[in-house]
């Protein structure tokens, strides 16, 4: 090992004297001089702060030094810079050209994850990127500009060299508790000296740097209830699963910097099960992302434009051979760490919302997937899903979802976290027993049909499946709050066949993308055509909704419908103005909901999972999940979207029986089926009395 530490340090070393020359060298032509001068000069940046930690400079720095380290490191896709940075592609190409522009955006954001590496003192990762870099300019350095196809040559056989290294990693990082580099910061730092938040190599925003000051205002006791909350959830949802959780060692714990006070007590309280964390941080590299999506724990988000404008970066090398070799790569890693996959028990995960709603704008410039490319990506993601469940077993793991504001909310950011913590502990017994009206009600029906008003145009039905022994059997499951918090909410898996109709939001925020007018139509379950209002052509419309709602996949299937019960949850929105900020975690408790994509029992069908009354939910397949038994890769999709219709824009939700009786569930947005009055309280006008049942049924 030391052989090879001592001959990764001899590259880093040729490369850092190659690149110090390449800052002020003439040896391309402008502008292409430049762009290398300054992405030369970024990378040593980089190299100037691996060696100032590996020195031990950087614990004497103060507060102040360690904020304009952050700063200089993300200065330039900041978004009161990128219009001229050549991390832009925009400007890249404008600068560089058409042919050159593009390919060269992307070796400057690939350039990036150079940061991560510099924190984790990865010097193989800092080594690999400097030669990249250089052999890129290398082929500047001849009489004539190289051909696009020469410098895509270069990125794909890096990529494809290197997937071996980093995928492993990846893969490592997800089940190795070992891989402890977050884990000696949330427990071994001073957390009230707030400069552990730079030590992540992570962009520190005033939302981090904030929401950590809040948290240290706390008392012990207020941590202790969010964190009890948050990890009894975990631990529930393996009690209601008829789950063994002690055959578990480690658990997944994602958060957003600025929580640690409180997963280093959650990490306590999952000591206490026999779980060790493991904690990852969000891909860096393109190999190892899935679009703009930020798995792992995460800092700000410098830009979430340069995001979008990247996510697709990998169509520069994604063809048959290299999924061939991606995909081989998976299975050597999840052999090599077969055992640590196995007592794997699954991601508990805080996430965060408040931040100003993000409308992405397409570019031209931006690299995009071909049609064979999108069908390609559909078949890596599914195959990689397929091989993670036969290591880490679906019907073995769980999970727990919670989520918090950041103070980009606005100034009533304290106020809102408060009520936040109210919602995320609300009385499960009260909302248990309404559910079970709810779902009794259901369960006698055949059809659930939903109409939109005030401007939605949802008309939508949704069949269900036969249930035959409703004495010890159930369609909907019983929602409150173990693995989903908040409590809040009943849903199944419908049957596809018969499942038709329009459904239409006005507007919703879904995974930090804004879509207006999202319209979708389902024939016999699926999707059958789909746009938003977003862009001025219908084109454009459709490619958002198929790139981001269907994750490119030519039609989705209706994996769950639900009915949102947290009328508390939804009068906090309305009272804050915040319900476009949500998550949809919250969100989803605010209305019905329907999920394009997998169930919400996908990889798991076949564990009996039970309602708090003893009755099995029997609705835990589809039509297309069943298929996992002939045709796995035609069962799943590896998406689940749930898309809420907001209870001021609900009309009408019923359940029809077989003899064609109608049980009205919500009538123009408040709840009308006996027994769930209560559930109206938080949300009717200020005019209404809200002790005269007759007015609330």
């Amino acid at each position: 090992m030391q052989q090879t530490d001592d001959l990764t340090r001899e590259r880093l070393v040729l490369a850092k004297g190659r690149i110090g020359e390449i800052v002020t060298e003439q040896s391309v032509p402008e502008p292409f001089a430049d762009y290398f001068s300054k992405t030369a000069s970024f990378i040593l940046q980089n190299i100037k702060t691996a060696e100032a930690i590996a020195a031990g400079e950087t614990k004497a720095y103060s507060l102040e030094e360690w904020q304009s380290l952050n700063h200089a490191l993300y200065e330039d896709i900041l978004p009161e810079h990128y219009e001229i940075s050549y991390a832009n592609p925009a400007y890249a190409v404008q600068t560089l050209g058409e042919v050159h522009g593009r390919i060269l955006s992307f070796l400057c954001a690939e350039l990036r994850s150079m940061t991560a590496a510099v924190f984790e003192q990865d010097y193989e990762d800092l080594a690999s990127l400097m030669e990249l870099f250089i052999e890129v300019y290398n082929s500047f350095e001849g009489e004539a500009l190289p051909a696009y196809h020469q410098i895509q040559q270069i990125v794909y056989w890096h990529v494809s060299d290197y997937a071996d290294v980093l995928v492993e990693k990846r893969i490592r990082a997800s089940v190795d508790p070992e891989e402890d580099f977050a884990v000696r910061i949330i427990c071994g730092e001073d957390l009230r000296d707030l400069r552990y938040l730079y030590k992540y190599g992570e962009y520190v925003s005033q939302n981090e740097l904030r929401t950590a000051q809040f948290l240290n205002s706390l008392p012990q006791e207020e941590i202790d209830r969010m964190a009890s909350v948050y990890t009894e959830g975990y631990r529930m949802g393996f009690v209601l699963g008829r789950k063994d959780l002690s055959k578990k060692k480690t658990v997944n714990i994602r958060y957003a910097l600025g929580f640690e006070r409180m997963i280093r007590k959650a990490i306590e309280n999952f000591a206490a099960m026999g779980l060790r964390p493991v904690v990852y941080r969000a891909a860096v590299h393109s190999v190892n992302r899935r679009q703009h999506e930020r798995v792992g724990y995460v800092g700000g988000i410098p830009n979430k434009q340069f995001d979008y404008d990247h996510k697709n970066d990998s169509a520069i090398y994604l063809d048959k051979a290299f999924v061939e070799r991606k995909l081989g790569v998976i299975r050597t890693a999840y052999e090599k760490y077969r055992q640590l996959a196995g007592v794997h028990a699954g991601p508990a995960c805080v996430e965060t919302f408040g931040e100003i709603p993000f409308a992405p704008q397409n570019k031209e410039e931006a690299y995009r997937l071909s049609e064979r490319q999108q069908k390609l990506a559909v078949e890596l993601a599914s195959e990689n899903m397929q091989i993670t469940n036969r290591y880490i077993r679906g019907e073995e793991r769980s999970f727990t979802i919670i989520a918090f504001p950041v103070p980009e909310i606005g100034e009533r950011f304290e106020e809102i976290f408060r009520e936040t913590v109210r919602i995320n502990t609300l009385d499960y017994r009260l909302y248990r027993d309404i559910q079970q009206t709810i779902i009794d009600a259901l369960d006698k029906s055949v059809q659930v049909h939903i109409l939109g008003k005030n401007g939605n145009r949802t008309d939508l039905t949704v069949q269900l499946r036969p249930l035959p022994h409703p004495d010890r059997e159930t369609l909907f499951e019983n929602c409150v709050a173990d693995v989903n918090i908040p409590v809040g909410e009943v849903f199944t898996s419908p049957q596809l066949k018969g499942t038709d109709g329009v459904l239409h939001v006005t507007e919703v925020y879904l995974e930090g993308l804004r879509y207006r007018d999202l319209e979708l139509h389902f024939s016999d379950g699926m999707v059958s055509a789909y746009s938003c209002g977003n862009f001025s052509t219908e084109e454009e419309n459709r490619a958002y909704v198929r790139e981001n709602v269907l994750f490119s996949h030519d039609t989705l299937p209706m994996g769950e419908f639900a009915i949102g019960t947290n009328t508390t949850a939804y009068a906090v929105a309305e009272q804050y103005g915040i319900a476009d900020k949500l998550p949809i975690l919250i969100a989803e408790k605010m209305g019905p909901h329907f999920a394009v994509g997998d169930t919400c029992y996908s990889f798991a069908e076949d564990t009996a999972v039970f309602n708090p009354d003893g009755r099995e939910i029997i609705a835990r397949d589809n039509e297309c999940s069943i298929l996992r038994r002939t045709d796995p890769g035609k069962a799943y999709f590896n998406c689940h979207t749930d898309i809420t219709i907001p209870y001021r824009e609900l009309g009408l939700i019923e359940a029809v029986t077989a003899e064609g009786e109608r049980i009205p569930i919500i009538r123009d947005g408040l709840f009308a089926l006996p027994g769930t009055e209560e559930l109206n309280i938080p949300i009717l006008p200020p005019d209404v009395d809200k002790n005269t049942e007759n007015e609330v049924s």
